[in-house]
């Protein structure tokens, strides 16, 4: 069995590893996105970010925000006007 120091020892190695909510509150949301909190609503409204209650607390779906931002993504060709 690894002794105490040589568990801290990997702990050090591996560094702190910061761990992605899988839902995050409103704010966060928009300050995720960089949006405003109206056009957060109008998102949901139009379902294009899923959100769940809980009790009176409205959740975001993190992976529901990283979705929208890669739908409406471009690909870099038609941000420069260029073809391959």
């Amino acid at each position: 069995m690894p002794s105490a120091s040589t568990t801290e020892h990997l702990r050090e190695q591996c560094g702190p590893q910061a761990i992605e909510p899988i839902a995050m509150r409103v704010p966060e949301a928009c300050r995720y996105l960089g949006i405003g909190r109206s056009t957060l609503y109008v998102l949901i409204s139009r379902d294009e970010i899923e959100i769940i209650k809980m009790g009176s607390a409205t959740l975001v779906l993190t992976a529901s925000l990283r979705s929208l931002v890669e739908r409406l993504r471009r690909p870099a060709d038609q941000v420069t006007g260029t073809t391959l």
